[in-house]
């Protein structure tokens, strides 16, 4: 038995294939940026509310390089 598709169903499934390729891209673009995020960071330290030597270190030798 051989049905026929009703023009409804044609529409539904182009607007299906485009939803999905929406969510496609969304998701490579996610993936995208966390991959070159992750790739550029180099060591990463968490945020713990703690005074960081080696970043006062580092302004402080920016400060002294610049003159002020």
């Amino acid at each position: 038995m051989i049905r026929a598709e009703h023009e409804l169903h044609k529409r539904r499934r182009g607007r299906n294939f485009g939803v999905g390729a929406l969510l496609l891209g969304f998701a490579a673009i996610v993936f995208g940026l966390s991959v070159v995020k992750i790739t550029n960071l180099g060591p990463t330290e968490g945020f713990d509310h703690v005074a960081r030597p080696q970043l006062e270190m580092r302004a402080a030798d920016q400060d002294a390089g610049n003159g002020g």
